[in-house]
C-alpha cells in the first residue's frame, strides 16, 4: 500500500476527518436495493448544479458503471469502475486503496470536482464505509425485503448518516407496512434521518438530493 494510503492516518468516525477536495458520499446497501438507480437519479438531479463524478464497485464486472454510462447520466470520463474481487465491504472499509485510487484519478482528471459518489457493491446489513474513504454515507434498503428489515439493525442501518428506504411503491404488493418501517428506523437510528422514497414515483430522488445539498452546504472545510 502506498504511503499516502496509510489507513492509520484516518480516523474512522463520522465527521472526524474531512478530506480535501470534493465531498465524498458513500452509497451502500444490499443487492437489488436500488443503489445504482439512486446514483443515476442523483447524477441527473445534481449534475447541473455541481461538478461531480461517480465510483462504482462490483466484485467481478463493471456492470454498475456500464449501466450509468448506458443511461448517459454523466460523461464517461466522470465514471470509474472498481472490481473488488472480494466481499464488497472489504473494498469500502477494510482495504480502501482501490477506491481511493479511483477517487484520486477522478480528482486529477477534473480539478474542480465538488462531489463524488462512491457506490458499494451489493452487501448485507453489516456493510459500512471507512470514513477514511468517504465523508458521509447513505445506506439503501428495499421495501420488498419486508418491513422487518430496519429493526434488524446492523451497522449499515444504524450508523449511516442517511437511511433510504427505497421502492415504497411496492409496499402494497409485498404486504410491507411503511409506518412500521418509519417507526423501527427511528427507534434504531438514534435521531439520524431516514427517507422513504420511490424512484418510480419520484425519479429525481428530490428528497435525497436535498440532503446531499445540505451536506455540501454545512461541510467543514479541510
Amino acid at each position: 500500500m502506498p504511503p499516502d494510503h496509510n489507513l492509520d492516518d484516518y480516523v474512522d468516525a463520522p465527521g472526524a476527518h474531512r478530506h480535501g477536495g470534493p465531498l465524498r458520499v458513500g452509497l451502500g446497501g444490499p443487492v437489488g436495493s436500488g443503489k445504482t438507480a439512486l446514483a443515476a437519479a442523483l447524477c441527473r438531479t445534481l449534475g447541473e448544479e455541481f461538478d461531480l463524478a461517480v465510483v462504482t464497485n462490483d466484485i467481478y464486472t463493471t456492470e454498475d458503471a456500464d449501466f450509468l454510462r448506458r443511461n448517459a447520466v454523466l460523461p464517461d470520463d466522470r465514471i470509474e469502475a472498481v472490481q473488488t474481487g472480494c466481499c464488497p465491504h472489504t473494498a469500502i472499509r477494510d482495504d480502501i486503496t482501490a477506491n481511493l485510487d479511483a477517487v484520486e484519478l477522478l480528482e486529477a482528471r477534473h480539478p474542480g470536482l465538488e462531489l463524488v459518489f462512491v457506490e458499494s457493491g451489493g452487501d448485507n446489513l453489516t456493510a459500512s464505509f471507512s470514513y477514511g474513504l468517504i465523508d458521509v454515507q447513505i445506506f439503501v434498503l428495499d421495501v420488498a425485503g419486508g418491513d422487518k428489515v430496519p429493526r434488524k439493525g446492523g451497522p449499515g442501518v444504524t450508523a449511516a448518516d442517511l437511511l433510504v428506504v427505497n421502492k415504497t411503491d411496492l409496499a402494497p404488493m409485498v404486504g410491507a407496512d411503511l409506518d412500521v418501517m418509519r417507526r423501527d428506523s427511528a427507534a434504531v437510528r438514534g435521531g439520524k434521518p431516514t427517507l422513504l422514497i420511490s424512484l418510480r414515483d419520484e425519479p429525481t430522488a428530490a428528497a435525497v438530493a436535498d440532503w446531499v445539498r445540505e451536506q455540501i452546504r454545512v461541510r467543514v472545510p479541510a
